[in-house]
């Protein structure tokens, strides 16, 4: 019995650093999948996409949000508790990807009911590889409910 190939999947990236946003693009067009990456640079601009509002009012529901802790305007746990706390939004798996190793924000992100805590690695190797294996995961190994 074979498997069916994998279906491409809506990826909201909440991110405020260039760099980050670069090196995250890199790995989802080098990978052999064909996500769409939806790119949002504060925690407002997060929920404008997700409840469809100003810029964002035909935004897709994702499959998947990558969120960044360090962000203006509404931090990312601020951003995680909103999308957990909303019945039409809970069922998103959010993976927070960030610079913080601090056992305080491991803590409250699970808390907040986070499906996955990523540390950033420095060197871009592995930053992408981290890419690579999350959007791996998120597409061939778990299944993701649909809208």
């Amino acid at each position: 019995m074979t498997t069916p190939p994998p279906q491409p999947i809506e990826v909201l990236l909440v991110e405020d650093d260039a760099g980050d946003e670069l090196m995250t693009r890199e790995a989802f067009e080098d990978n052999k999948i064909g996500n769409t990456l939806h790119v949002v640079r504060d925690g407002l601009e997060a929920l404008d996409f997700l409840y469809r509002r100003g810029d964002h009012t035909e935004a897709p529901t994702p499959d998947l949000i990558l969120l960044d802790l360090n962000l203006p305007k509404y931090d990312g746990r601020q951003v995680l508790e909103q999308i957990k706390a909303d019945p039409e939004l809970s069922h998103i798996p959010v993976v927070v990807l960030t610079t913080s190793s601090a056992e305080e924000d491991i803590l409250r992100s699970y808390k907040l009911h986070a499906n996955a805590y990523v540390t950033k690695p420095v060197d871009l190797d592995q930053f992408i590889l981290a890419i690579r294996q999350i959007d791996d995961f998120f597409v061939t190994v778990v299944k993701l409910p649909k809208g």
